[in-house]
């Protein structure tokens, strides 16, 4: 018996989710990924390289390379630790006025998604689903 495969539907809805967060964000030029980590080092005003990558359930090899790339932009600060071993990251003046600009893009974006999906209640649905994994 032959079964659709559930993956090739969510990893491409996922890709497309994506590119829409990252075409609403150009104007302020970031993508979702690094909106969402600016997002999350202004909510802790100042978090290790460590507890960021937690936060944000990827790799700290992963989270280091990208917040390199945040501190090329020039919106985040990097603070060398103690023993050497451990880094903190802190929003600049620019990450914060990156995120300002970039919120009511962020929010339209999410309008137009729940839109998309029929609404709040199936939004909810749906995420409640996603959490179980």
């Amino acid at each position: 018996m032959s079964k659709e495969c559930y993956c090739i539907p969510l990893r491409t809805a996922s890709r497309k989710v994506s590119a829409y967060y990252n075409r609403a964000l150009e104007p302020v030029g970031v993508n979702i990924a690094q909106f969402s980590m600016l997002r999350k080092i202004r909510r802790a005003y100042m978090i290790t390289i460590t507890e960021l990558s937690k936060v944000c359930e990827l790799d700290r090899s992963t989270v280091g390379r990208n917040v390199k790339v945040l501190e090329k932009m020039e919106a985040v600060q990097l603070i060398p630790g103690d023993d050497q071993r451990e880094t903190t990251v802190k929003l600049t003046d620019h990450g914060h006025q990156i995120l300002k600009d970039g919120d009511d893009l962020w929010e339209q974006a999410q309008a137009d998604i729940e839109d998309k999906l029929g609404g709040k209640d199936n939004v909810d649905n749906l995420l409640e689903l996603l959490k179980r994994f």
